[in-house]
């Protein structure tokens, strides 16, 4: 059995996940500003409850599940975005009007604008390579909605790869 990690090890450690971790706050929030206010509240609220940290597991799922928490006790605060996209149907025509420049921001608004938890799961899965089980633990869903919503988000982007001006010859 592992011991614990220590406080020194987990802000370490924590530090080292930043990059992943704002890139799951992004798919959560939808707005970098937002995105980058909720990864001070994460390290915080880890920092604060890492002596819960057993050191079993990834640490990554752990810091994960704390987002997603604090993500849910933020938005129970406030008020429910005006304008969320309820389907694919609009995330394609949305990204079709978008600049033919690709850069990380448009990748990343093209994430966040997927509908709620479903950009999540596609950054967890795929990109994080976080297993269906993995991805459902930390999101606190069955597996079966990580494989409909993993589902949804591979069809947003193949249907994008046909009509993004990069792809063009």
């Amino acid at each position: 059995m592992r011991q614990p990690a220590t406080t020194i090890d987990l802000r370490r450690d924590l530090v080292g996940l930043l990059p992943r971790l704002r890139r799951f706050a992004i798919t959560l929030a939808g707005d970098v500003a937002v995105a980058d206010e909720l990864v001070q509240a994460i390290c915080q609220r880890a920092i604060t409850k890492g002596h819960q940290w057993n050191g079993e597991g990834r640490l990554e799922s752990w810091i994960y599940t704390l987002a997603r928490q604090q993500w849910a006790d933020d938005s129970r605060r406030r008020k429910p975005k005006a304008s969320a996209r309820s389907n694919v149907t609009d995330i394609r025509e949305a990204a079709r009007e978008r600049s033919a420049v690709a850069d990380p921001d448009v990748i990343h608004r093209m994430i966040a604008e997927m509908p709620d938890g479903v950009s999540s799961i596609f950054l967890l899965v795929d990109v994080e390579g976080h297993s269906y089980q993995q991805a459902a633990d930390i999101m606190g869903i069955p597996a079966a909605s990580v494989v409909s919503q993993l589902a949804t988000a591979r069809l947003h982007f193949a249907g994008l790869a046909g009509s993004h001006p990069i792809h063009r010859y």
